[in-house]
């Protein structure tokens, strides 16, 4: 069906075409999720109750939805406006029904509840996936059997986000069949604003000017490129993303909550780069076979902030500045920070922070990556620590791009680049008497102590 005087991206006329999988991915400012909106609310608007006498209902949901402003209720009801249906959809806190055809949106979380949510699903005409780039293998193996009404549809926009992601292996790499998938690009939008050009503007004047740091960026933000690992990231295949509680995990590992230990690490922002507070701890098991004792890294917080003052720092910490998360046991727990600004830390100190300088040395960061590298694996909160995740990713070596081995890539240097290790210096700091110095430089240090 078509709806004449409508305006919609070319691309986005797959969504009036049959498939059981519809899939919309992009970069940013592609207009994926405005054109599902109003292709959706238009069905609702025009689609009759069926045979059974059952209305056209509609799945709205996401991975994580703790609350109805997680869900993309606010759009729709943003489109429902601009269409001038205002006055044919009864629009509630928390639903919305066409008071023409009955026909219903509903919204869920697939994370917590996903059995739940599917007792939902059996009757819905159409699950509308946002974000579903987040979606996890199990709740995609729940999800696409529980939609099996006849003729039911499973719609999906996303922004690529890892290449490995099972999202992008399930809809891109390998599409199932009765799928129709298309990528967007910003330049196809019709309502692509100037504000959102100046944006992408800023980062391709970066990417132009400095390709080696930037380009990546730009190709994932805007053009919707997964992103790829490297063979010169730092800790390729050393950590992972995932969602985890940290008293679960205590538990797993045979210990009490009471017995965690948290380490505290602050890099401070220069310029352009955050102010950063990580809080992480460390599990160990021994190995039955080998003996061995084997750590793993956990990664559980984070919270930053670009160009805060000194005086506001203490706020940030504490979780007092509007839409900051800020760190619990920041105030109970010691903090290593950066030596290079000891103002900075005799500040924090004056304001009940139990924070001191952490050691450096020549070769200290080659040190601390070396400590790291030796943790079994080095878990990284999916909810909690986005800022961590992408420099996990980007925290990588030079690379000399003249000199390519036979598959073309180029060859990696014992260099590290100055740049996304604002995460990875925290956790330095934050491991402070942990990680030793090594080689020659050590036995001197011990000498002359």
């Amino acid at each position: 069906m078509s709806y004449p005087g409508i305006q919609f991206p070319r691309k986005a006329q797959i969504l009036f075409r049959p498939a059981r999988y519809k899939v919309l991915y992009s970069g940013r400012g592609a207009a994926k999720s405005w054109s599902v909106a109003r292709a959706l609310i238009l069905k609702a608007h025009t689609t009759q109750r069926d045979s059974d006498g059952l209305p056209f209902r509609i799945l709205c949901a996401r991975e994580i939805q703790t609350s109805i402003k997680d869900s993309v209720h606010s759009l729709l009801k943003t489109q429902i406006v601009k269409l001038g249906l205002q006055n044919d959809f009864k629009i509630t806190d928390t639903s919305i029904v066409s008071r023409r055809t009955g026909a219903e949106f509903i919204f869920k979380g697939l994370r917590t509840n996903v059995e739940e949510a599917v007792k939902s699903m059996e009757d819905v005409d159409i699950c509308w996936i946002e974000e579903a780039q987040s979606v996890s293998k199990k709740s995609w193996d729940i999800l696409g059997p529980s939609i099996r009404k006849p003729g039911s549809e499973i719609w999906l926009t996303f922004n690529p986000d890892d290449e490995r992601d099972d999202t992008y292996q399930r809809f891109v790499v390998n599409p199932p069949e009765n799928s129709l998938v298309v990528k967007m690009y910003w330049y196809e939008n019709p309502w692509f604003t100037p504000e959102l050009e100046s944006e992408r503007m800023i980062l391709k004047r970066k990417a132009d000017a400095n390709p080696e740091l930037f380009a990546d960026d730009y190709a994932h933000i805007w053009e919707g490129e997964p992103k790829k690992v490297s063979e010169a990231v730092i800790f390729k295949g050393r950590y992972d993303i995932i969602s985890f509680d940290w008293k679960e995990v205590l538990q797993r590992y045979g210990q009490e909550e009471g017995q965690v230990r948290w380490f505290h690490g602050n890099d401070f922002g220069f310029a352009n780069d955050p102010n950063y507070l990580g809080r992480n701890f460390i599990t160990e098991k021994i190995d039955q076979t080998t003996g061995e004792k084997k750590e793993e890294l956990w990664i559980q917080d984070e919270c930053f902030g670009y160009g805060t003052e000194i005086d506001n720092l203490p706020d940030l910490f504490d979780g007092k500045v509007p839409n900051k998360r800020g760190i619990d046991t920041a105030r109970t727990w010691p903090i290593k920070a950066d030596c290079a600004r000891p103002e900075i830390i005799s500040y924090l100190s004056r304001h009940g922070f139990n924070i001191s300088a952490a050691e450096k040395w020549p070769g200290s960061v080659e040190d601390g990556i070396a400590h790291l590298r030796m943790f079994e694996k080095i878990h990284i909160h999916k909810e909690n620590c986005p800022l961590a995740q992408d420099q996990a990713r980007l925290y990588s070596y030079k690379v000399d791009k003249k000199v390519v081995d036979k598959d073309g890539r180029p060859q990696v240097l014992p260099i590290v680049v100055d740049a996304h290790n604002d995460f990875w210096d925290q956790v330095r700091y934050s491991l402070d008497g942990y990680i030793q110095r090594r080689g020659v430089d050590a036995i001197w240090a011990k000498l002359g102590q």
